[in-house]
């Protein structure tokens, strides 16, 4: 009780002083100043761009619109600060809703030219507001009657795994996609990529959820997918026994070689080399060879090796050969 009654007497005295009397007037009437300023600024009248969004609705179920529902028409307004505060902070600017069947007329197209757009914006403007310009001289949304096809997802980008690790294989999910759009539109489209992936330095399976690139005019479903990005680990490493087969052999002839099976050296990932066998490896000599440049020795090519092989070279690039008769 004593501690309230103490508080009491300072703030008393405090607020009954002289000098503090006098402060405190002019905080009021400096308060007081500024809100006759903020009235006669309100007052004034101001002119400001606005966005408004514009929303195609009634759609019917057999229509596809391929571009954005939604679109923003820009137009300059004029009225007091009152009431461009409120279209500011306010509620707003609610969105235009364009009936799909009031301005479908070419079966491609709805255009909704500056005029009609100024003449919807105005049923939702204060009575006393004036669009003074327009910086949006028409709104187009196209649309099929659900003309599509599938076509399959990939990639784009800058994705690079850690020194000594490459990408074995990708996975998408979903690995296709539908789009719609007008029959030209469709038949130029024949892969639909994702948006520009960036990812470096990474060691373990990479995924990610990703937006599909927009193509104007063009409606993707599902717009989003998900793609992982599956890693090994390099390695150098050599197979042998591969067969060697002849080729371009005339009737009647084959060919033996010396030896009959050669090796070759390759850069993989280790869980691919551990799959890998001779008979997934093609190494031919070619007849045509010998007889274009008879020789003791007849040249190997190396013609066949597995997805994610790189760098492959025979071990042997010459071999012994002999020709005989069936």
């Amino acid at each position: 009780m004593g501690d309230k009654r103490r508080t009491y007497q300072i703030v008393r005295k405090f607020l009954f002083n002289q000098l503090n009397r006098e402060f405190l007037t002019f905080l009021f009437f400096l308060a007081l100043s500024g809100t006759f300023w903020l009235l006669l600024t309100l007052n004034e009248t101001y002119e400001r761009e606005f966005k408004i969004p514009v929303k195609v609705v009634n759609i019917p179920k057999n229509v596809v619109l391929t571009s954005d529902e939604t679109d923003t028409v820009r137009v300059v307004l004029r009225d007091k600060g009152m009431v461009m505060l409120g279209y500011m902070y306010g509620e707003g600017l609610k969105t235009i809703k364009v009936n799909f069947g009031s301005y479908s007329k070419n079966n491609t197209k709805i255009v909704i030219p500056s005029a009609e757009l100024q003449r919807l914006a105005y049923t939702q403007l204060s009575a006393s507001t004036k669009i003074v310009g327009s910086k949006t001289d028409k709104l187009e949304f196209a649309y099929n009657y659900g003309e599509c096809k599938k076509v399959p997802v990939r990639w784009n980008g800058r994705v690079i795994p850690e020194q000594m690790y490459f990408i074995s294989h990708v996975d998408y999910s979903p690995d296709s996609v539908t789009i719609y759009a007008a029959k030209e539109k469709l038949d130029s489209i024949q892969v639909v990529y994702t948006e520009h992936l960036n990812y470096v330095n990474f060691i373990d399976t990479l995924s990610i959820n990703c937006l599909l690139q927009k193509t104007k005019d063009v409606k993707v479903i599902p717009e989003r997918v998900s793609v992982t990005f599956f890693t090994d680990i390099l390695a150098e490493e050599s197979i042998g026994g591969i067969p060697v087969v002849g080729i371009n052999m005339p009737q009647g002839k084959i060919i033996r070689t010396f030896p009959s099976k050669v090796a070759v050296r390759f850069v993989a990932g280790v869980s691919l080399i551990k799959s890998l066998k001779p008979s997934d490896f093609k190494v031919v000599v070619d007849y045509n060879d010998i007889a274009d440049n008879p020789s003791e020795k007849c040249p190997l090519k190396l013609v066949s090796v597995p997805h994610g092989v790189s760098k492959p070279k025979l071990e042997t690039n010459q071999v012994d050969y002999l020709i005989e008769e069936q």
